[in-house]
């Protein structure tokens, strides 16, 4: 009886992950009638439910990250192919996931990393002549790029040169506009100086000729005292 019964749900399990399967197909097939009608939204929502069916279903996971592509949700659309390169070993549709992957490196303008997703594509199907341009346009656009970056670093060398030659001429003139100050400073404390020290000369000068003076005044009434004492001695009679 066990065993009739282990028969039972294992034939009970394959049947419904055939049917299981077999809405997973219909998923996609309805997902790719919607992707070629260009009803991306609907599209998207039938690869979703078929990968809900079966997590692994490599179209499902491709066929999504085109349509994730088509709406311009990159990212995404980036995530759903590395699955493919994960779970995927047929080198036709690893060839169209790099390629596919290499675009949207491109579109982001990683042309580094897209140069290499381009070769990874190559390597898987070496006669993809789309990939072949991709990949020549890809490396012209790094070179653009890293040429223009090269010249913006050179612009930017020679900005900041020019930056310190004019902050050296700067502190140069502020520097010399100090030592002028302190030479007029300077010169001033100088012309004070000197001018104190005339007017100290000036002002002992005038004490000189002042006490000069006083003497020469003091001198003048001695002798003019000396003179009238003798004018009156001679103008005084004797007695006999």
């Amino acid at each position: 009886m066990k065993h009739w019964l282990l028969i039972l749900f294992f034939a009970t399990g394959f049947s419904i992950f055939a049917f299981s399967q077999k809405q997973v197909r219909k998923d996609i097939r309805e997902g790719n009638k919607e992707y070629k009608q260009g009803k991306m939204t609907d599209a998207e929502l039938d690869y979703r439910k078929a990968l809900e069916g079966n997590a692994r279903s490599i179209e499902a996971a491709y066929n999504l990250g085109n349509t994730l592509y088509k709406q311009g949700k990159m990212q995404e659309a980036f995530e759903q192919y590395q699955t493919v390169l994960n779970n995927e070993s047929d080198k036709n549709k690893l060839s169209m996931a790099w390629h596919n992957m290499g675009n949207i490196l491109m579109a982001a303008k990683d042309y580094g990393k897209s140069i290499n997703a381009y070769k990874n594509a190559l390597r898987n199907n070496p006669k993809d002549d789309e990939t072949r341009y991709n990949l020549a346009l890809a490396q012209k656009l790094w070179e653009d790029q890293q040429q223009q970056q090269q010249n913006q670093n050179q612009d930017q060398k020679q900005d900041e040169q020019q930056q310190k030659e004019q902050e050296q001429q700067q502190k140069e003139q502020e520097q010399k506009e100090q030592e002028q100050k302190e030479q007029e400073q300077q010169q001033k404390e100088q012309e004070q100086q000197q001018n104190k020290n005339e007017m100290s000369k000036q002002n002992a000068d005038q004490i000189l000729d002042a006490m000069m003076q006083d003497e020469k005044n003091t001198q003048d009434r001695v002798k003019m005292e000396q003179m009238k004492r003798q004018k009156q001695k001679q103008g005084t009679s004797k007695n006999w």
